[in-house]
């Protein structure tokens, strides 16, 4: 077999000027000296569709990755999906594995009498660090119950049972379910997808603009703050599949990420939004009101995801002040720099 790096020798050079053009979001700071540049863009929306704010190419298709989990809930929930509120969080989740979100994808699974192996996503350790550790202590493995994405699958596993499809299978591009769930991908974004790939999780993955996702999430999040002063922690039946999914990420942070992790600490920190991460350096959040922003960092570096976005929260007139906390650059074990935003908004 031939080394990956001569086999990456032969193949053409990508063309610059078909790349996005991307711009300097966040710096590293050392000592007073930038060391270190990610570049990336981003949108911040209001809710009626105009930019408050963008930065390099916010127009240009990228993968959202884990991002897209929201909107894939709301296309389970409009199948018919009815789950408890921290259950429909879960299954809008990059969880970390711990003992809560291991047991959740378990009560999904039981609820509709299907086992973890019905199951087929990838399999994987925790993706918490300390949750990894100890699972490890435990002797415990890669498994499908303890990848990011259980929750999700889990839901999906469901959805195939409560509708008569057939479970196996239920990743196919075919299946009805990924077909419902590509259309309401399309509906939310307002978008036709421009690629359509495979996520890590084997689920399909389809191509939006920053300006399309943010849109989805502004949905999302103001149907669920039409709906905040609900005490149903039912079905949806008395709610739309966005509020569905918006009340449950606001009321359940802890089932969409876990303790430690940026985007349950934002939603607990930001009433009325709805936060969610994805591989390869991106972020959505959406607000009550319907405005939402949208990251996507170039070089996939997920350090400077959260600086980029606090700055664009800003442009939508929020006090950032309780989550704008820059993470240290260290030498020696002390801070002698920040890892902070540029001046990029336009």
């Amino acid at each position: 077999m031939p080394s990956p790096v001569f086999s990456a020798a032969r193949t053409p050079a990508l063309d610059p000027s078909a790349l996005p053009q991307h711009a300097p979001l966040v710096a590293a700071v050392r000592s007073g000296m930038v060391e270190s540049i990610h570049y990336g863009s981003g949108i911040a929306l209001l809710a009626d569709g105009s930019a408050a704010a963008t930065a390099g190419d916010p127009e240009a298709p990228f993968y959202p990755r884990s991002s897209l989990k929201p909107l894939q809930a709301v296309a389970m929930v409009r199948a018919g999906l009815d789950l408890p509120k921290d259950l429909l969080a879960l299954a809008a989740a990059s969880h970390s594995g711990d003992k809560r979100h291991r047991d959740g994808a378990l009560r999904i699974l039981e609820l509709h009498s299907l086992s973890i192996t019905d199951l087929e996503n990838s399999t994987d350790l925790p993706y918490g660090t300390a949750e990894r550790e100890e699972w490890l202590r435990n002797g415990g493995g890669a498994t499908q119950l303890t990848q990011n994405c259980s929750g999700k699958h889990a839901a999906m596993a469901a959805t195939c049972a409560i509708n008569g499809w057939p479970v196996r299978g239920y990743l196919e591009p075919s299946h009805p379910l990924q077909q419902l769930v590509a259309a309401t991908v399309t509906e939310l974004t307002g978008e036709e997808p421009a690629a359509v790939s495979t996520d890590g999780c084997g689920t399909p993955l389809f191509a939006h603009s920053l300006r399309g996702m943010a849109r989805a999430f502004g949905r999302i999040a103001h149907a669920a703050g039409g709906q905040n002063g609900t005490s149903d922690d039912g079905g949806p039946a008395s709610r739309s599949a966005e509020a569905a999914i918006g009340l449950a990420m606001q009321q359940h942070p802890h089932m969409v990420a876990g303790e430690g992790r940026d985007v349950t600490e934002l939603m607990r920190l930001l009433p009325g939004s709805v936060a969610k991460d994805g591989f390869e350096g991106v972020q959505l959040v959406g607000l009550a009101d319907g405005s939402a922003v949208a990251v996507k960092i170039s070089d996939g570096g997920d350090r400077a995801r959260m600086p980029a976005t606090v700055r664009l929260l800003g442009a939508l007139g929020l006090d950032t002040e309780p989550f704008a906390a820059t993470a240290p650059v260290l030498g020696g074990g002390q801070p002698v720099g920040l890892l902070q935003a540029t001046d990029f908004l336009k």
